[in-house]
């Protein structure tokens, strides 16, 4: 029975945060509220021997967090880049989860190269180093390839971390269920779907194998980028716990000191990143879903390097119109047509009225834009809308968790490259962009092509398809003795349908 046991599990990780202090130093952070602190402290405190040490030598929150676990380490990744969430001096901390946690032992690494490869490190690699880097799933090895000599990065999975993940995802799901039984209003955000995507990208992320694969598209999509690099993946010298990839130097991306050595204009920088991140995920719908600085690197020429793509964002076109379209509406202040936007989604259910909801992001937009830059926040627009979309009823959307985040995350680092980044302004030129080329006449033209494509191939179904319909609806309307405006309603529906399909034909013959 796992209740009893996820239950100890939460137990363990209130218990954990007050042995270490770090639900003080969470608590203070995050400014809760001095009755909820109070709390929060009462509820910790009998519970607190029974919570885990972690290592001393650690700041209490990254101590409270390595001790609970690889899950737990991620959450702390994400606060690392929103100092304005959290704080300068706690994201300075947690940024130690990034890639510098204890490695394991070179000789265990060394015997899953071997074993995941089939032959002895030797005989592959000419060179294989201690850890470079070590982060909460993974840590990554310098290396020669001994039939090349091409210097490469070896990630070597953390023995045991499937099952690490697999008790702590467990958990996970044990609370949601727990709040959307206590708190049923909850069950409009869906916290159990959110669980589930979640865990879907972690254990994608535990397959080395689909990480090479995404490294290789990856690389092939952005090979045009200016001031952009991907190092490519080494197939044959790649598995499920081991993928090599090319080597490329450069100094961490939350090294501000490093950076300004190498004489790299950090605000161009900082508005690069967050150009890269809209052009990737609306030109490409595929984007790098984990761009915190530990996974960015800058190299001698000022070109940004990613690592690390266990875990990658798609979405769908039509998706990426949707948000393109909302992106831009605020851009514009154009209210109304976010509301519509939302609507024609099915975001927003169609019995709310369109006019008070353009009306309460009205209320969401314009306190921001009156800000200056340095306050202007992706993160507060989308706290601002969660709670506005709540009111209308908009359930949580899971194909947009990741983008979301991911937007959250890529904001925190831009403005630590510069903290006075204005977040709209630069982000304009990319959404414009995507708009001009398809949400124009260009694009509906490409619509029109694509659909006479596929009605094209279906041609030859579609006089047996018309003529089942025809049957249905006289069948039904015999049946179920409906009125005949009833049955000519469907059978103009039918007659318009497939005259559409041979006008599309038609237009498909001629293009």
């Amino acid at each position: 029975m796992r209740g009893p046991h996820n239950l100890w599990r939460l137990i363990r990780t209130g218990a954990t945060f007050e042995r270490t202090g770090a639900m003080r130093s969470v608590l203070v952070a995050m400014n809760v509220p001095p009755r909820l602190r109070l709390l929060a402290r009462i509820l910790g405190w009998p519970w607190a021997w029974l919570g885990l040490k972690g290592d001393p030598s650690l700041p209490p929150v990254t101590r409270a967090l390595t001790a609970l676990g690889p899950a737990y380490i991620k959450f702390g990744q994400l606060l690392s880049t929103r100092p304005d969430i959290v704080g300068q001096e706690l994201a300075d901390q947690l940024r130690y989860l990034q890639d510098k946690l204890p490695p394991f032992d070179l000789a265990e690494a060394r015997a899953m190269v071997s074993e995941e490869l089939g032959q002895p490190v030797a005989q592959l690699f000419s060179e294989f180093s201690e850890p470079v880097a070590a982060a909460s799933i993974a840590q990554v090895h310098r290396a020669r390839v001994a039939e090349s000599g091409q210097d490469v990065a070896v990630k070597v999975l953390r023995p045991g971390i499937e099952r690490a993940f697999r008790r702590d995802i467990d958990a996970f799901y044990f609370a949601a269920g727990m709040i959307e039984w206590l708190m049923p209003k909850t069950r409009r955000l869906r916290p159990t779907d959110v669980i589930a995507h979640f865990e879907s990208v972690v254990l994608g992320e535990l397959d080395l194998r689909l990480e090479t694969a995404a490294a290789a598209e990856f690389a092939a999509n952005t090979e045009a980028d200016e001031g952009f690099r991907v190092p490519r993946p080494i197939w044959h010298l790649s598995a499920r716990s081991v993928i090599t990839l090319g080597w490329a130097e450069g100094v961490p991306l939350g090294d501000n000191v490093a950076i300004d050595a190498l004489g790299v204009d950090r605000k161009e920088l900082g508005e690069r990143v967050l150009r890269l991140f809209l052009s990737h995920a609306l030109r490409d719908g595929y984007f790098h879903a984990d761009m915190h600085q530990g996974n960015l690197k800058v190299a001698a020429n000022g070109d940004l390097i990613a690592y690390d793509f266990g875990i990658m964002g798609q979405i769908d076109e039509y998706t990426r119109r949707v948000y393109a379209e909302i992106l831009m509406g605020f851009i514009h202040k154009d209210y109304r047509r976010v509301a519509e936007v939302h609507f024609e989604a099915g975001y927003v259910p169609a019995d709310r009225d369109i006019n008070e909801f353009a009306r309460a992001l009205r209320s969401v937009g314009e306190p921001i834009f009156g800000m200056d830059a340095t306050r202007i926040s992706m993160a507060k627009l989308l706290n601002y809308l969660f709670e506005v979309t709540e009111r209308f009823g908009m359930e949580t959307r899971t194909e947009l968790i990741l983008l979301q985040r991911t937007m959250v995350v890529v904001e925190g680092v831009a403005r630590s490259l510069n903290p006075s980044i204005n977040i709209w302004k630069a982000a304009r030129p990319v959404v414009e962009e995507y708009i001009r080329r398809n949400l124009g006449p260009a694009a509906l033209a490409r619509d029109l092509a694509r659909t006479a494509q596929v009605l094209a191939r279906f041609g030859p179904h579609l006089p047996g398809a018309l003529e089942a319909a025809l049957i249905h609806a006289r069948d039904h309307q015999e049946t179920r003795r409906e009125p005949a405006g009833t049955n000519r309603r469907t059978l103009w529906f039918v007659s318009g349908a497939a005259t559409g399909a041979v006008l599309a034909g038609a237009a498909m013959l001629l293009l």
